[in-house]
């Protein structure tokens, strides 16, 4: 298992040094690898992240939500210093990510406190770039919210402009969290017409640019009004059984439906339990053919989640064409069940 201290990765220069992989960070660091044979889809070492959390008394993955950080946030000695300074606990998992069409470019004002130039995100046709996914916990994000300045320079949205991938799992985040400009110091400098990438200057440079603030970032986003919830992301349930649109059990689910399922496929085997309904076990195996199914805005699940029982678990998988999705997963024994090479159907 790799582990690391944040002295390891300083702060300075701006936005800090980062870990070359996907860690998770509680007053030091580990390396966290994907894998969906995990609930989780992540270990430390050998453990399924969700346990090594839950060891420590931290929220699980399902529990925490996705926000895209370009800056100095992911950063092991900014956290330190969000720890030390304006009290953030538990553990916080930085994922590694690929974002294609934004960019974290130079804002055209300074901050206040420092005189530095800050960054900000913008709408970047043809940008390919290398940031970070914090899976937060609510009380992560309201720590986040102050040293943002939420509602005053930042506002926490949600982003659909552009393609975030996780750069270890092959997951497409559908509309990423991310804080964007809310303030006119806060709107990208252009330059010569341009915004400038904080790849191409560095921060002691960029305190010398001038130039007009942009009337927008060009964003597509949804301003968030509260605390984001983890149940929203992301918006969609994939089923495989009797929730299928058309089977039995479909009724629970087609109230929190916003459009049409479409077919999918996820890597695992599928198991018929006998019972009627049939079980999803993660990692290698035939495949498992189902249905993507959208979720309206503020979907409630605890009906399907009741029905589901006590013997699945409803996590976040990653489809075969990177749809990052719900899903229930079988967590009884499978022993004695046969493994189903095609989609599941309902014995006549």
């Amino acid at each position: 298992m790799t582990s690391f201290d944040d002295t390891e990765y300083p702060a300075a220069p701006y936005p800090g040094a980062r870990p070359p992989f996907s860690y998770v960070y509680d007053d030091a660091g580990w390396e966290i690898k994907a894998d969906q044979t995990a609930l989780s889809g992540w270990r430390v070492g050998d453990e399924d992240l969700d346990g090594w959390l839950g060891e420590r008394g931290w929220r699980p993955m399902a529990q925490r939500v996705p926000v895209l950080a370009y800056g100095s946030n992911p950063n092991p000695s900014k956290l330190a210093w969000l720890k030390s300074a304006l009290g953030l606990t538990g553990a916080v998992v930085v994922l590694r990510a690929r974002c294609e069409d934004i960019a974290a470019v130079w804002a055209s004002g300074l901050r206040v406190v420092d005189d530095q130039r800050p960054v900000t995100l913008t709408a970047l046709p043809g940008a390919v770039e290398d940031h970070a996914v914090m899976m937060l916990t609510q009380d992560q994000v309201a720590v986040l919210d102050v040293c943002e300045g939420r509602g005053d320079r930042y506002n926490l949205a949600r982003v659909s402009t552009g393609r975030v991938t996780l750069s270890d799992s092959g997951a497409i985040l559908d509309r990423v969290l991310a804080y964007v400009a809310a303030s006119d110091i806060r709107k990208p400098l252009l330059v010569n017409g341009s915004p400038v990438r904080c790849a191409d200057v560095p921060q002691e440079a960029a305190i010398a640019l001038t130039g007009q603030p942009a009337a927008t970032d060009g964003l597509a986003v949804e301003i968030l009004p509260g605390a984001p919830d983890p149940g929203d992301y992301p918006g969609s349930l994939f089923v495989y059984g009797t929730l299928r649109p058309g089977d039995s059990h479909w009724h629970l689910l087609a109230p929190q439906s916003s459009g049409p399922a479409r077919d999918a496929r996820l890597t695992g085997s599928l198991y018929d339990t006998g019972y009627g309904y049939p079980a999803l076990a993660l990692g290698e195996g035939p495949g498992v053919h189902g249905s993507v199914v959208p979720l309206r805005e503020g979907a409630d699940l605890a009906e399907v989640d009741a029905y589901e029982g006590e013997r699945y678990a409803r996590m976040r998988v990653v489809l075969a064409d990177g749809t990052f999705t719900w899903t229930y997963v079988w967590i009884a024994p499978v022993a004695g069940m046969s493994v189903l090479t095609g989609p599941w159907r309902p014995r006549s």
